[in-house]
């Protein structure tokens, strides 16, 4: 099983929680498995997946006040880790879904 894309995910700042919805190799384009995983257990892994932020347009104080920060992940890392923690703990793999 190896992980062939990263469809979508989000990483809660505040509960230190990834979810992740992802396909394998041997999924269907309908078909998606999503897991959430402790950033705690990505770092005992030794991975560090928050991406190094670039705003240029951080001078707009008025879209600040209103907007959640969005922390963004290096998707090519978090595939690296995901490949790495389901071949040490191949029960944890989620079930595919349709998507």
């Amino acid at each position: 099983m190896e992980i062939k894309e990263i469809v979508s995910y989000y990483f809660n700042n505040e509960t230190n929680l990834v979810d992740v919805s992802f396909r394998t190799i041997e999924d269907e384009e309908d078909v998606v498995r999503i897991d959430t995983i402790d950033y705690s257990v990505i770092e005992s892994y030794g991975f560090d997946l928050i991406a190094e932020s670039f705003d240029f347009f951080d001078d707009d104080l008025e879209d600040d006040l209103f907007e959640e920060t969005i922390i963004e992940l290096d998707e090519d890392i978090l595939i690296t880790f995901l490949n790495e923690y389901y071949i040490v703990n191949p029960s944890s793999i989620p079930n595919p879904e349709f998507y």
